[in-house]
C-alpha cells in the first residue's frame, strides 16, 4: 500500500523569498511558531497507543504534528514508518516537507533526493529544485530541465520558469531572471508569486518606479492579494511617499492580519 503518496501534497506551491520580510523558513521562527494541538490531533495520539501498528493514524498525526509545527513529532513519526517501508517514495517526500516546513534546508534536500532516486516524480523535482534555486545551487537547472522534458502542461511549465527565475534572481543574473519570471506568466498569468519576484528584481536595483508598476499590476489581477500591496508600499516608502506607503500597508494589513511587517512599518511611519 503507498500510502505515504496519499497524503503528499497534491499540488506545488512556491513562493517568493521575500528579502526584506521575515524568514518563515528560520528555524528559531518555526520552532517558535507551534500550536496547540487540535482535540482531534490529541485523541489521534491516544489512540495510536492502542493500534501502534496502524500506518494509517501514524501518518495522518504526522500531518497534524506538521501542521501545528510540532516538527521533531511529526518527523519521529514519519521515521517509524520509513524504518517499516524505506522504499516509499510518498514517505520520504512528506518527511522531506516536514524539514522544509522546519527550517532544515539542507536536510530537505536530501530527503527530496532520496525520494527520486525511488520515483522521479516531477513534485518532488520541484521542490528539490526550489529549495537549490534559493541556495545558488548550479544545479537546479538541470533538475527544471528533467521536468520540462516530460511536458506536463502549462502548470507545470509556469512552475520550472518561476524556480528558473528564482534561481538567476539570487545569482544575480537580472536578465534571464527577468525572462524566465515572464515566461512563467506567460504560462499563468495568475502567478502571483512571479510578479513579487519579478518586482523585487527591479526593486534590488533602486528601480522603485518599474517595481511599483509591477506591484500595481499584481494587485489589479488579485485585488485581495495582500502581498501586493505590501511591496507597493516598500516601494512608495524608498521613493519617500510616505502618504502612499502608509496607505498601501493599511492595505495590505486589512487583508492579512498576521502580517506584522506591514504593522511594524505603519507605526514607524506615522511617528
Amino acid at each position: 500500500m503507498n500510502y505515504g503518496l496519499s497524503i503528499a501534497v497534491a499540488g506545488i506551491t512556491l513562493f517568493a523569498s521575500c528579502k526584506d520580510k521575515s524568514n518563515n523558513n528560520d528555524k528559531d521562527t518555526a520552532t517558535s511558531s507551534r500550536k496547540e494541538l487540535s482535540p482531534e490531533a490529541q485523541s489521534l495520539v491516544s489512540l495510536l497507543k492502542l493500534r501502534p501498528d496502524s500506518a494509517g493514524l501514524r501518518l495522518k498525526l504526522a500531518v497534524m504534528y506538521d501542521s501545528a509545527a510540532w516538527y521533531p513529532e511529526a518527523l519521529a513519526q514519519m521515521d517509524s514508518l520509513i524504518k517499516k517501508d524505506s522504499l516509499n517514495y510518498g514517505l520520504w517526500y512528506s518527511k522531506a516537507q516536514v524539514w522544509e516546513h522546519s527550517g532544515d534546508t539542507a536536510r530537505a534536500i536530501k530527503d527530496y533526493e532520496r525520494a527520486l532516486h525511488i520515483y522521479p516524480a516531477p513534485e518532488a523535482m520541484l521542490s528539490l529544485a526550489s529549495l537549490m534555486a534559493e541556495n545558488k545551487n548550479p544545479q537546479t537547472l538541470a533538475v527544471i530541465d528533467n521536468v520540462n522534458h516530460m511536458r506536463l502542461g502549462r502548470e507545470y511549465d509556469a512552475h520550472c520558469a518561476f524556480i528558473s527565475g528564482v534561481y538567476y534572481a539570487r545569482t544575480g543574473d537580472t536578465t534571464n531572471a527577468i525572462k524566465q519570471l515572464n515566461n512563467c506568466l506567460a504560462a499563468n498569468y495568475t502567478y502571483m508569486e512571479a510578479y513579487i519576484e519579478k518586482g523585487l528584481v527591479y526593486f534590488d536595483h533602486q528601480q522603485y518606479d518599474k517595481a511599483l508598476d509591477v506591484f500595481k499590476f499584481a494587485s489589479s489581477i488579485n485585488t485581495l492579494y495582500a502581498d501586493a500591496y505590501y511591496y507597493q508600499a516598500r516601494a512608495y516608502e524608498m521613493m519617500n511617499k510616505k502618504d502612499s506607503a502608509v496607505l498601501r500597508f493599511k492595505q495590505a494589513l486589512s487583508l492579512d492580519k498576521g502580517m506584522k511587517e506591514a504593522r511594524e512599518k505603519i507605526q514607524q511611519l506615522e511617528k
